[in-house]
């Protein structure tokens, strides 16, 4: 359950950005939506994975470093899973 709500905060922070499509943020700038403790956890980076399982987010290499967009295609599966997932966190 823990991995789900990671997933949904990860969502919400590029979601609250407005990180659609050509728009993308640094990896490290993503994870600051989580408490401390959890940044460099194996469960953090399950969720990450997760996500692009999911197809979720996507990946764009940029000035060096990884940098992490929300998938434009999969905005409903996005908007249902945290519809799913944010009642649980409240």
């Amino acid at each position: 359950m823990q991995k789900e709500i990671i997933m949904t905060r990860l969502l919400r922070k590029l979601i609250n950005l407005n990180m659609w499509g050509g728009k993308h943020t640094e990896n490290k700038n993503l994870l600051k939506a989580l408490p401390k403790h959890l940044r460099g956890e194996k469960i953090t980076n399950e969720s990450i994975k997760e996500l692009y399982r999911l197809e979720f987010i996507i990946s764009k290499s940029s000035t060096g470093e990884i940098h992490i967009s929300l998938n434009h295609n999969k905005k409903k599966e996005i908007v249902e899973f945290l519809e799913k997932y944010s009642s649980i966190i409240k």
